[in-house]
Order: C-alpha cells, then sequence, then structure tokens
C-alpha cells in the first residue's frame, strides 16, 4: 500500500502532491490493477490533510481513468503504468540506484544530488538546457 509523504514546503498543492505519487507508485508498478488506494480517512490519519483534498485528487485520477471509486468498498487501480524499464529489477534503475549510493557515499547531500539529476535530465531531455534562448 502507498504512503503518502506531504511537502508542506514545496509549493505544490498537496492535492497534486497525491495525484503525482499514486501516478509515480503506478510507473513503479507498486500499484497495478486492483489494487486498493488508502481511504480518505487512512491518508487523513497518516497525514493531516483535509479529507475533501484527499477526495479531490482521487477525483482527478477517476477523471484520467486511472482508478475506480466502489461505493463502501473503496478506489482501486484500474490500469498500469508501469513499464519492463520501470520495475525494481530494470538495469536502468540499477544503475541509478548504484549512482544514488555513490553520490551519498561522496557526501552530496539530497538538494545537491537533485540539483545534479535536474540539470542531467534537462540536458538529455530539453536539448539546449533550462536556459536556452
Amino acid at each position: 500500500m502507498i504512503e503518502f509523504r506531504i511537502d508542506r514546503r514545496s509549493g505544490v498543492t498537496t492535492y497534486v502532491q497525491i495525484i503525482q505519487q499514486v501516478k509515480q507508485a503506478m510507473r513503479l508498478g507498486l500499484l497495478g490493477p486492483g489494487d486498493r488506494l488508502p481511504t480518505a480517512r487512512e491518508v487523513v490519519e497518516a497525514t493531516a490533510v483535509n479529507p475533501n483534498t484527499v477526495l479531490k485528487a482521487y477525483r482527478e485520477l477517476e477523471r484520467e481513468s486511472l482508478v475506480e471509486a466502489r461505493r463502501g468498498v473503496g478506489t482501486f487501480v484500474t490500469r498500469s503504468l508501469a513499464s519492463d524499464q520501470t520495475s525494481a529489477e530494470a538495469p536502468l534503475r540499477r544503475e541509478l540506484a548504484d549512482w544514488m549510493s555513490r553520490a551519498k557515499s561522496g557526501g552530496l547531500v539530497i538538494d545537491e544530488v537533485d540539483a545534479l539529476y535536474a540539470a542531467v535530465r534537462d540536458e538529455h531531455f530539453h536539448p539546449g538546457g533550462p536556459h536556452a534562448s
């Protein structure tokens, strides 16, 4: 089952964080068709967010046909977003995990890792980098 981690300082609204975390868990194969999402009450107890915020996120996921609410039973994942390339056993994931271990043992802190990752990602996925004109 997914455990939501809400970062109130991120600048990203809480319901969007919930949506992003569900989608990420689906992409990584942690959530798949038939899996039940935590109830709004369970999310509220774990994160102290407003129940309406959780319900708003779940409604958006339902609108995107990623989950289905079953009255009195719960909200269930309806399809997979995972691929062989994002599974826990995928070679690229293992290489990235090894790199993260080296970065940590080399003394990088999470903000430095995030900055480095974002810069390299942008070089490869946004030719010219983030500030290209």
